[in-house]
């Protein structure tokens, strides 16, 4: 008697992580699932992210998102990010609703840049124009308002249980859901 073919293995899913303005507290968090990369590393490859030192991303299944629009920069990164995801996972307070660096769209930005650059006590001191320097935006933005998002991952940051529990149910196939417990904001 024949032994049965055996199962096809499923096809692993490729994970990718990109910043924008924010602290980096939501990667600082994917790190904090300690020996549990380890484990998502046997479940999925990493493409680009603070594990690989890829800087710009390939396609990818999954793609995780933090912090906020703030320049022109940002923008690029985010609708280049967009094209390579099959899924965009917007994650912590600043990739959802723009969060701490938001905190300056009630001010008017000529004003702010003239106060951080010029009022200082040296009297040369003025506004950068260097041509690297991103070209900030009238006002932040979360990326919602930039690019389609699949799912969202509230907290600020996320906890690294709530990062494992979404990827490894949308690894899995199920749709991710987190409970109450999983959330927080530091």
């Amino acid at each position: 008697m024949n032994a049965p073919f055996p199962a096809r293995p499923k096809k692993r899913l490729k994970i990718a992580t990109a910043t924008l303005g924010g602290c980096f507290g939501c990667h600082m968090s994917l790190l904090d699932m300690d020996e549990r990369v380890l484990d998502l590393a046997k479940l999925a490859d990493f493409d680009r992210s603070p594990l690989t030192d890829i800087k710009h991303c390939g396609a990818c299944d999954i793609g995780l998102i933090e912090g906020a629009v703030c320049n022109a920069e940002n923008v690029h990164v985010l609708r280049e990010f967009r094209a390579n995801c099959r899924t965009l996972v917007a994650v912590g307070a600043c990739a959802i609703n723009g969060g701490l660096p938001a905190q300056r769209n009630p001010l008017d930005l000529g004003d702010l840049v003239r106060k951080v650059y010029c009022d200082r006590v040296e009297e040369t001191a003025q506004i950068p124009r260097d041509p690297e320097l991103p070209l900030l935006l009238d006002k932040v933005y979360p990326i919602h308002e930039i690019v389609r998002i699949d799912y969202l991952i509230p907290g600020c940051p996320p906890s690294a249980d709530a990062l494992w529990k979404f990827l490894t149910d949308l690894i899995d196939g199920r749709t991710p859901r987190l409970d109450y417990a999983h959330f927080r904001f530091d």
